[in-house]
C-alpha cells in the first residue's frame, strides 16, 4: 500500500485537494435544505413539512433531470483544459449557458401546467398539496438562475477552480438559510417563504458566479470564440452528449418520483418518514458526489492529455475513498438514528418508526458510493451512451419488479429493497464494461509515438 501511494503521490495530492473542496462545497446545499426542513419540522403541524417535501420531490425531478448541463459542461471543459484549448474552454461554457437560459425561461413560462401535472401525479392529500403548491409557485421564479448556475459550476469544476465553486455554494446557501429562518420562524410565511428564500438565493449565487467568471476571461479570446458559437458539428456533439445524459437523469429522478408516489399511497406518516430518510440519503449522496466530481474532472483532463496510464490509478483511488466514506457515514446513521433524525424533527411519533427503515440506508449508500464514481469516470470520458443504457436497464431489471411487489404488498421495506436493487444494478452494468475500456486505454497508450 505504501509503495502504491508513493508511486502515485502527485495523483493522490491532486485528487484529495480537489475532493476536499468539492465535498465542502457540495455539502452546503443539502445542509441548507436540511436546516429548512428542520425549521418546518419544528412547526406545530407536520403538514407543512409534508407539503414542502412533496414539492421538493417535483423540484428535484425537474432540476436533477437537467443536471446534465453541469455534467456535460465539466466533461467537455476538462477535456479542453487537458488539450490546452482556450477557445474550446470558453465555448463549452457559452454553448451550455445558452441552452440553460432557454430551458430555465421555458420552465418558468410553463410553471402552471408543470405544477398542476406534477402534483396530480404525486398523489398527496388535498391539504398537503395546497401547501406544497404555495412553495412551488414561489420557488419556481428561480428556475433560470438554477440552470445557469449548473453551467457556471460545471465550468469552474472542469477548470479545477474548485475554490470558486466553494465560494459560490457557501454564499448562496448561507443566504438561503438566513432567508428561510426569517421567512418561517420570524415572518410566519410558511411554505411560500421557504420557496422565495430558495429563489432569491439562486439569483445571488448567479450574480457572484458571473462576476467570478468574467474576471477570468480575456475578452479578445471570448470575441473570437463567440464567432464559432453556432458551429453545427460542435452543437451536434453537445446535443448527443446532453441527450444521453438527459435520459439517464430522467430515469434516476423517475425512480425517486415513483418512490415518493408509492410512499404517499402508504399514508402521510410513511411519506413523511421516507422524506426524512431521503434527506439523509441526499446529504450523504452529496458527500459522495463531491468525490465523483473530482473523478469526472480528472478523467476528462487525462483523456484530453492522452494520459491513459493515469486512468486506472485514478479510478482505484476514487472507488476506495468513496466506498470508505459511504460505509462510514451510513453506518453512523444506522447506529445513531435518534441523534440524526432528532435534528430534523421533534415529533417522537415519526422518529420511532424510522428506526425500522434506517438499515436500508447502509445498502443504498454503499452501492451508490460505487455507482457514482463509475458514472463520474464514464462522464469524464464522455461515454454518454453507456450511462444512458445502464440507467435504463437498472430501472427495468433492478427497480421495477421489486417496486411492483412493494406496491402490491403495500410494504415500505420492499420499496427500500427496490431502491437498493436499482443502485446495485447500476454498479454491475457499468462495472462489466471496465475491462474492455481499460484494454482500449492500454492499446491507445501503446500506439503513442515514443519520445
Amino acid at each position: 500500500m505504501f509503495d502504491y501511494v508513493k508511486a502515485n503521490h502527485d495523483l493522490f495530492r491532486r485528487f484529495y485537494r480537489l475532493t476536499v473542496i468539492n465535498v465542502l462545497s457540495n455539502l452546503t446545499e443539502p445542509l441548507a435544505g436540511l436546516i429548512g426542513i428542520a425549521f418546518l419540522g419544528h412547526l406545530t403541524e407536520i403538514r407543512h413539512l409534508a407539503g414542502v417535501s412533496l414539492a421538493t420531490v417535483l423540484f428535484n425531478y425537474i432540476y436533477e433531470n437537467l443536471l446534465f448541463l453541469r455534467i456535460s459542461t465539466t466533461a467537455v471543459t476538462s477535456q479542453a483544459v487537458g488539450q490546452d484549448d482556450q477557445e474550446a474552454i470558453l465555448l463549452a461554457g457559452v454553448r451550455n449557458g445558452f441552452i440553460a437560459l432557454v430551458l430555465g425561461v421555458l420552465i418558468f413560462v410553463l410553471q402552471y401546467p408543470i405544477g398542476a401535472v406534477g402534483f396530480h401525479l404525486l398523489n398527496g392529500s388535498p391539504e398537503v398539496e395546497s401547501i406544497g403548491l404555495d412553495y412551488f409557485n414561489a420557488r419556481i421564479w428561480g428556475a433560470p438562475a438554477v440552470l445557469l448556475n449548473f453551467v457556471i459550476i460545471g465550468w469552474f469544476l472542469g477548470r479545477e477552480q474548485n475554490g470558486k465553486v466553494l465560494l459560490l455554494t457557501a454564499v448562496g446557501n448561507a443566504a438561503n438559510i438566513v432567508l428561510t429562518y426569517f421567512s418561517i420562524m420570524r415572518w410566519d410565511l410558511g411554505s411560500t417563504g421557504a420557496g422565495l428564500s430558495h429563489a432569491i438565493s439562486e439569483y445571488l449565487t448567479l450574480l457572484v458566479g458571473m462576476l467570478l467568471a468574467f474576471r477570468s476571461i480575456q475578452w479578445q479570446e471570448l470575441r473570437t470564440a463567440v464567432q464559432k458559437f453556432w458551429e453545427w458539428s460542435a452543437f451536434q456533439a453537445t446535443f448527443f452528449l446532453n441527450s444521453d445524459l438527459l435520459v439517464r437523469s430522467l430515469v434516476y429522478m423517475s425512480i425517486w418520483t415513483i418512490f415518493f408516489n408509492l410512499s404517499a399511497t402508504f399514508g402521510t406518516d410513511v411519506l413523511t418518514e421516507n422524506a426524512l430518510l431521503q434527506q439523509v440519503v441526499f446529504l450523504l449522496a452529496y458527500l459522495i458526489e463531491g468525490i465523483g466530481f473530482t473523478t469526472e474532472t480528472l478523467t476528462g483532463n487525462f483523456k484530453g492529455q492522452s494520459a491513459d496510464d493515469q486512468l486506472l490509478p485514478l479510478l482505484q483511488i476514487s472507488l476506495f475513498t468513496s466506498l470508505l466514506v459511504g460505509v462510514t457515514t451510513s453506518g453512523a446513521c444506522v447506529l445513531l438514528p435518534e441523534t440524526v433524525f432528532g435534528l430534523l424533527t421533534n415529533h417522537a411519533e415519526l422518529i420511532e418508526p424510522i428506526k425500522h427503515y434506517v438499515p436500508w440506508l447502509f445498502f443504498v449508500l454503499s452501492f451508490f458510493s460505487i455507482a457514482w464514481i463509475l458514472e463520474g469516470y464514464f462522464a469524464g470520458l464522455t461515454k454518454g451512451q453507456s450511462l444512458r443504457n445502464a440507467a435504463l436497464m437498472a430501472a427495468l431489471l433492478g427497480f421495477a419488479p421489486v417496486a411492483f411487489w412493494a406496491w402490491s404488498a403495500e410494504n415500505n421495506h420492499l420499496l427500500w429493497l427496490a431502491t437498493s436493487a436499482f443502485m446495485a444494478s447500476r454498479v454491475l452494468l457499468l462495472g462489466v464494461q471496465l475491462p474492455e475500456m481499460f484494454e482500449s486505454h492500454s492499446t491507445n497508450a501503446s500506439q503513442l509515438p515514443k519520445l
